[in-house]
């Protein structure tokens, strides 16, 4: 099957979805006021697409997003290619990075308000923390994953230790390092809007909690419909980012995107 095929069995099945809800909705199966017919939602996504406010918050969230995830890399990823490349760091740390994985960021939430306030500081820590730790395992794993035999003939050869860590090292943790860095950004675009709700920094997701307050559902719904086609749109740009850096990834992984 092609790609155009692909995308058009996708696009013809979100019509289908949609299609479906609107009779839904009008056969009264759902409640409107809580589930606006999808041309309800349509229409109030039109009238925010004219209204500068939504560039503004877009870039808030953006923002948010942008800095907690470079901050997350800047910490993550020196620190997972170290520990993998020492086998004591690994088997000392692997411990304590099990058990900080799983905490929430969210757990986090009065603490961040306390210290850092409710702004763009707030909510930059709590997408850091969240993305660090799929940039750390990542990383981890693929200077882990590294054929041994590979650094043993380089080794042998009378190659440094700086040359192995440019030419082998660092090759071979990108494919891992690139699919931490497109698991962290969704992880990462989250942790925005779920702070902007919670806390209530400015961005998309405090414009979602204001119009629910209100009642304005198709509005809400709108902005949900803008916040999922930005998490499509950064992964698609990072998609298409790693297919250009890594061109030979597909045949090393034996997986087409």
């Amino acid at each position: 099957m092609s790609a155009f095929t692909e995308k058009v069995g996708s696009l013809l099945v979100i019509v289908a979805i949609l299609a479906g809800l609107e009779l839904v909705v009008h056969a009264g199966l759902l409640d409107e006021r809580h589930f606006p017919p999808p041309t309800e939602v349509a229409d109030a996504l039109v009238d925010q697409m004219g209204d500068p406010a939504l560039a503004e918050e877009i870039g808030q969230t953006l923002q948010g997003w942008g800095l907690g995830l470079a901050l997350a890399a800047a910490l993550a990823l020196p620190l997972g290619i170290a520990i993998g490349c020492s086998q004591i760091a690994y088997r000392v740390l692997r411990g304590p990075i099990e058990l900080m994985r799983p905490v929430p960021s969210v757990a986090f939430v009065p603490l961040v308000v306390l210290t850092l306030g409710s702004g763009l500081e707030g909510k930059v820590f709590l997408v850091a923390f969240a993305a660090f730790w799929p940039l750390l395992i990542h990383a981890i794993y693929g200077v882990r994953g590294i054929d041994p035999l590979l650094l043993e003939t380089a080794r042998s050869l009378g190659i440094g230790p700086l040359t192995r860590f440019g030419r082998i090292v660092v090759p071979g943790a990108m494919p891992y390092v690139a699919t931490g860095l497109r698991t962290a950004s969704a992880i990462a675009l989250i942790l925005s809007v779920t702070a902007e709700i919670v806390i209530g920094a400015p961005g998309l997701g405090h414009s979602i909690s204001l119009a629910g307050a209100a009642g304005a559902t198709p509005d809400m719904y709108g902005l949900i419909a803008v916040a999922g086609a930005l998490g499509w749109g950064l992964n698609a740009l990072l998609s298409r980012l790693e297919r250009r850096v890594l061109p030979w990834r597909a045949a090393w992984t034996g997986v087409e995107e």
